[in-house]
């Protein structure tokens, strides 16, 4: 792992890290096991959250493991993580621009029900090719 460079980006360096340790024979056996790991790392972030007095240094750790477990999973899968991200970054801001065209008031005040209903009606409106 020592060749990994550490100035590369995060996510980058995190997929680099994975395959090499998969080289090396340390991995998971199956796509079922990655994705168990992704669980496990998302309930200790949970728990980490329902803690009273929250550490954020313990977030911050907890959230870093997922992200290293996605990657894990995008690396088991064949995807490469940071084009999918890229992508869903511009499927965001797309929807997101549906979303204030559908809302010219401003999103300030609007309740989460709200807010998801426009969010659904931009995707709705994306996929049907009228935005």
């Amino acid at each position: 792992l020592a060749g990994v460079a550490l100035a590369l980006p995060a996510l980058l360096r995190a997929e680099k890290l994975g395959k090499r340790a998969a080289r090396a024979g340390f991995d998971f056996s199956s796509l079922q096991n990655a994705r168990a790991k992704l669980d496990e790392e998302l309930r200790e972030l949970d728990d980490e959250l329902n803690e009273a007095g929250v550490s954020q240094q313990r977030v911050h750790e907890e959230l870093g493991d997922v992200l290293f477990s996605v990657c894990n999973l995008a690396r088991k899968v064949g995807v490469n993580a940071e084009h999918s991200l890229r992508d869903a970054s511009a499927r965001f801001e797309q929807r997101f621009r549906a979303v204030e065209a559908l809302a010219p008031q401003g999103l300030g005040g609007m309740s989460d029900d709200l807010l998801e209903q426009l969010w659904e009606r931009a995707k709705a409106n994306i996929q049907a090719g009228r935005l």
